[in-house]
C-alpha cells in the first residue's frame, strides 16, 4: 500500500469549527492526480462520483443548470452519457450502469408522487460504492453513511407516528432490523456502537445543530479509522470527506439550514427524502 508522507505532511490541518475549508477540494483534486497511484486513483473515483450524480440529476432537471467542478466527467460526456442512456445504447463500460439506468428512466419516473430524483441517486450511489469500493475503510464509510440516512429517517418517521417501513431504502441488516424491530433503537445499538450516538440527535431541537452533530459523529468516525495510519489512502480520503463536510457548511448559513431541516420533515411525508443541497 502506498504512503503518502509528503503530500499528508504539507496538508493544513482542517477542524470542524473552521468557518471555511482550509484547502480548495478543486485544487486538492488536481494534487491526488499528479500524486496518487494510479490504483488509489481508482479508488477516489468513488468519492468524485457523488458529484457526478449530482451533475447528472441537474442537468436533467435542467440542460443549462450550473455544475459542480469536482466530478470525475466532463459536460461533454455527461450529454453522451444521457444521449446514450435515453437512446437506450449506454455502455454500461464506459459509465457507471446504475446512471445509465437512472437516466433511462428519470422521464417515466419524474412527474410520479413520492419521486424524488437526489434521493434515489444518493441511494443508487451508495449502493454501486458498497458493492463496487474494495476499500475496507471506504466501503465502511459509504455502509456507514447509508445506514446512519436510514436510521435517522426511521427514528424521525416513528417520532412522527409515519409507518416506517415506507421511507427506509436498502435491503441489508440495518434495514431489516429497522423493519422488523420497534424497540427504541431498533436493536441495533448492540450491533453498531454509534446508534448511541444517533439517538438523541433526533432530539435536537434547533436543525442546524443538528445537522452539525451529525457530522460531528462522522468525522470522528474518521478520525478514529485512520489515527494510526496518516498517511495511507485511507487518510487521503478521510480528509477529502472532511473537506466535503466543511465546503457543505460553507454554503450553508443557519437561516438556510433551518429551512433545509423543514423540508426534510416535508419530504417524510412523501414528496422527497434528502434535499440537494445535503448531496454536494
Amino acid at each position: 500500500m502506498a504512503e503518502y508522507y509528503c503530500m499528508m505532511a504539507g496538508l493544513p490541518d482542517v477542524r470542524m469549527t473552521d468557518k471555511r475549508p482550509a484547502v480548495n477540494l478543486a485544487e486538492m483534486k488536481a494534487e491526488c492526480a499528479e500524486t496518487l497511484t494510479e490504483g488509489d486513483q481508482k479508488l477516489m473515483f468513488y468519492f468524485f462520483l457523488r458529484w457526478d450524480c449530482v451533475n447528472v440529476v441537474r442537468l436533467l432537471k435542467n440542460p443549462d443548470a450550473e455544475l459542480e467542478p469536482f466530478g470525475n466527467f466532463t459536460i461533454e460526456q455527461y450529454r453522451d452519457m444521457i444521449t446514450s442512456a435515453r437512446e437506450l445504447t449506454f455502455n454500461v463500460h464506459r459509465y457507471p450502469a446504475f446512471m445509465s439506468m437512472f437516466i433511462r428512466d428519470y422521464n417515466y419516473n419524474k412527474d410520479k408522487s413520492g419521486f424524488f430524483a437526489e434521493d434515489v441517486m444518493l441511494y443508487e450511489y451508495f449502493k454501486f460504492c458498497i458493492n463496487g469500493c474494495k476499500n475496507r475503510l471506504m466501503n465502511d464509510w459509504y455502509n456507514l453513511n447509508l445506514n446512519v440516512t436510514n436510521i435517522l429517517t426511521a427514528l424521525i418517521a416513528r417520532k412522527q407516528g409515519w409507518n416506517v417501513s415506507g421511507y427506509i431504502q436498502g435491503d441489508n441488516e440495518v434495514t431489516e432490523m429497522i423493519r422488523t424491530n420497534n424497540t427504541k433503537d431498533f436493536d441495533l445499538g448492540y450491533e453498531l456502537d454509534y446508534v448511541k450516538e444517533l439517538m438523541p440527535i433526533v432530539d435536537e431541537p434547533d436543525p442546524v445543530q443538528k445537522e452539525r452533530r451529525i457530522d460531528a459523529m462522522k468525522w470522528a468516525w474518521l478520525d478514529d479509522r485512520t489515527f494510526f495510519d496518516p498517511f495511507s489512502i485511507d487518510a487521503v480520503f478521510a480528509y477529502f470527506c472532511k473537506l466535503e463536510m466543511l465546503n457543505r457548511w460553507e454554503q450553508l448559513d443557519p437561516e438556510h439550514g433551518r429551512e433545509t431541516f423543514e423540508r426534510i420533515i416535508d419530504n417524510l411525508r412523501g414528496e422527497a427524502r434528502v434535499p440537494e443541497e445535503f448531496l454536494k
